[in-house]
């Protein structure tokens, strides 16, 4: 009998990441596996073979380190991605981007829409663009649906930086990075942001550097 089409090259990729030890390799922009989107994930790899990508994701995300990363962030293109942040943060920045600890968990197809009209904009990267950040007015809350990896639906209102991290991680899945999104004209490098805009808001960098944050 012969294999549906497709699913061998997927699982194959996966074999071959997953042959080394350690860190999976993390794709930089300007790789169209960034740009194409991804498949719904439906039982291309085996649920041996997802345990162990997902695990691999997880250590390539703590290696990093990042708060979220996605399937084709490693060259898959697969509707899958994992997310964890420990949230390491003082009180008022805590305070003011609803940055809250996530547990480690695991997003299969899913896909956001808005909750409510609210949006704010923060400072953020991307593991696939090293070196730089950028203000992202995003969603201020999403409705969140799809599976996690043991095929449970999710269906949940995420708020605050969580919500970011969601929105940031599922637009990889249809190939869109948040430069895509950014105010450029507050394109900074980690160095700058860390010197000069490492406020909790982006107000001063917005004033200084000329970009309209949302009312």
């Amino acid at each position: 009998m012969g294999t549906p089409s497709g699913r061998v090259p997927v699982a194959e990729r996966v074999e071959e990441l997953l042959a080394a030890d350690g860190p999976m390799p993390i794709v930089a922009a300007g790789d169209p596996v960034l740009r194409r989107g991804t498949e719904p994930y439906d039982g291309q790899l085996d649920p041996a073979l997802l345990t162990r990508f997902v695990e691999a994701l997880r250590i390539t995300m703590r290696a990093a380190p990042g708060v979220g990363l996605a399937a084709p962030q490693v060259g898959v293109e697969l509707r899958i991605a994992v997310l964890e942040d420990p949230a390491p943060v003082p009180e008022e920045v805590r305070v003011a981007r609803g940055r809250v600890p996530q547990p480690f968990r695991v997003l299969v197809n899913p896909s956001y829409r808005p909750a409510g009209a609210a949006r704010a904009a923060f400072f953020e990267g991307c593991l696939s663009v090293p070196g730089y950040q950028a203000v992202v007015a995003r969603h201020a809350a999403v409705r969140l649906t799809g599976q996690d990896e043991h095929g449970r639906a999710l269906d949940e209102v995420v708020t605050g930086w969580p919500a970011r991290i969601v929105q940031h991680e599922t637009d990889h899945l249809d190939g869109t990075l948040y430069l895509d999104r950014a105010e450029l004209r507050s394109l900074s490098s980690h160095q700058a942001v860390a010197e000069r805009w490492a406020q909790p808001t982006p107000r001063e960098a917005a004033a200084a550097l000329g970009f309209e944050l949302p009312h």
